[in-house]
């Protein structure tokens, strides 16, 4: 089987509460790191734009898009000849809530944005939900995006599978406490689908209460971690056989074997 290899990396960082233009920097001061390290495709946290804990200010640091942060992404995306992934606190042209929403971005500008469906927490009050799955396909990727939590729901991973995802990606600000689900989820998402993951996490602490629990990691479809950061502020860079994903399914063929009307049908009896 031909190989096909993508080399992609995950921007593990802190952030600066609020402080937009120092989270850039700090952006991108990595994002050229992992540039020259020839990555190709560059994932980076939840919220990295403002940090996570800033209820207070959601409204004014949120953004239409495309907005300042996205243009921001189209600029570097177009100097370093990448790929970005980020997530941003969106505010929408057209019902006035406020969003979670995850952005794929290159030298051309916004190709795709997902706002977050399941919401942790207090997001609940900070965000509306979102309401449909997408895939955006660019440079033989056909790219399925969730955020943070939902790695938890295999709902949402099936789905972008079934619509022809190969990679899902998933910048996250999760929590230290919890980081035994993230090491379970995740390469659970990827084996069960047969896809690759790219799961992009905070570090540090925010109000002296919330601390993000670091270990970013790229997977392959058989669940086998590619690499894995610790909690400091780290770079990860793995190359994507994406052939591996056909061979994957078809050793395990968990989505051939699927009985997709059977799920349909006991779903629905939960309405």
């Amino acid at each position: 089987m031909k190989k096909n290899f993508f080399k992609v990396a995950a921007i593990q960082m802190n952030c600066v509460l609020g402080n937009k233009e120092e989270n850039l920097n700090k952006a991108y001061s990595l994002i050229t790191e992992a540039a020259k390290k020839q990555a190709k495709l560059i994932v980076l946290p939840e919220l990295f734009n403002t940090g996570y804990r800033v209820e207070e200010n959601d409204l004014e640091l949120s953004e239409k898009l495309p907005g300042d942060t996205v243009n921001w992404m189209k600029s570097v995306a177009r100097e370093l000849d990448v790929i970005l992934v980020a997530c941003i606190t969106e505010e929408s042209i057209v019902d006035e809530v406020l969003y979670d929403t995850a952005v794929i971005v290159d030298k051309s500008g916004l190709q795709s944005s997902y706002r977050k469906i399941y919401l942790w927490d207090q997001e609940n009050v900070r965000f509306a939900k979102g309401k449909n799955y997408q895939t955006c396909s660019i440079e033989g990727l056909n790219i399925g995006l969730q955020i943070c939590y939902e790695v938890g729901f295999p709902e949402g991973a099936r789905i972008l599978t079934l619509q022809g995802a190969n990679l899902l990606i998933y910048p996250s600000a999760f929590g230290n406490a919890r980081l035994y689900a993230w090491d379970i989820a995740t390469r659970a998402r990827a084996l069960e689908n047969g896809c690759f993951i790219i799961a992009a996490n905070r570090i540090g602490t925010e109000k002296d209460e919330t601390t993000f629990g670091g270990h970013s990691r790229i997977i392959d479809p058989t669940g086998k971690v590619l690499a894995e950061a610790l909690d400091n502020e780290q770079i990860i860079i793995a190359e994507l056989d994406l052939s591996l994903v056909e061979e994957q399914r078809r050793t395990i063929p968990y989505l051939k074997d699927l009985n997709i009307p059977l799920v349909i049908d006991e779903f629905s009896k939960f309405k």
